[in-house]
């Protein structure tokens, strides 16, 4: 790793997302275990498609997420970390140093007790790795593309996982 400081990744969001493909009691609680997990309050996600035969139609509400950020979200992929025991396969990451995996049940994350009221729910965590720089691409004033030399790469984000997070990387 080079000592330039506009070279270092750091980690930018988690984002916990819950899908539950319909409004009503399962989106409640969906939304009742993000709020309960992260003690924030989840924002709902609608459709923006038609399809017929599920049933689905525009904004319909189907599922949930929480965005969490800075040490909050260090200290939730510590945990979700955990409970993959430390492992993510390397397909789990995009050409552009992103990552997201699924846990089936909440319950193992460590520091979560079981809810009866919510039952046994999966949801799907999403982080995103940022340098220093990328904010000119969603700065409201001219905003301008992260030029392709700056953009982090899937092998530095696998080394970044491995050596920040004590992470093993299976292929």
């Amino acid at each position: 790793m080079s000592s330039d400081k506009m070279k270092e990744i750091k980690l930018d969001k988690v984002t916990l997302n819950i899908g539950t493909g319909e409004p009503g009691d399962r989106l409640d609680k969906a939304m009742k275990l993000l709020r309960n997990m992260t003690g924030m309050k989840p924002v709902s996600t609608k459709t923006q498609k038609r399809i017929p035969t599920w049933k689905i139609r525009p904004g319909l509400q189907i599922g949930c997420r929480v965005t969490l950020r800075k040490e909050k979200a260090r200290e939730m992929l510590n945990r979700l970390l955990l409970s993959m025991d430390n492992k993510i396969d390397a397909r789990k990451f995009d050409s552009n140093g992103n990552f997201s995996f699924g846990i089936k049940e909440y319950l193992d994350i460590p520091g979560v007790k079981y809810d009866p009221e919510i039952g046994i729910i999966g949801l799907e965590a999403a982080v995103t790795l940022k340098r220093p720089g990328f904010r000119i691409k969603s700065r409201r004033l001219r905003p301008k593309k992260v030029h392709k030399s700056h953009l982090i790469t899937k092998d530095e984000a696998i080394e970044f996982i491995k050596k920040e997070f004590k992470t093993e990387i299976v292929q």
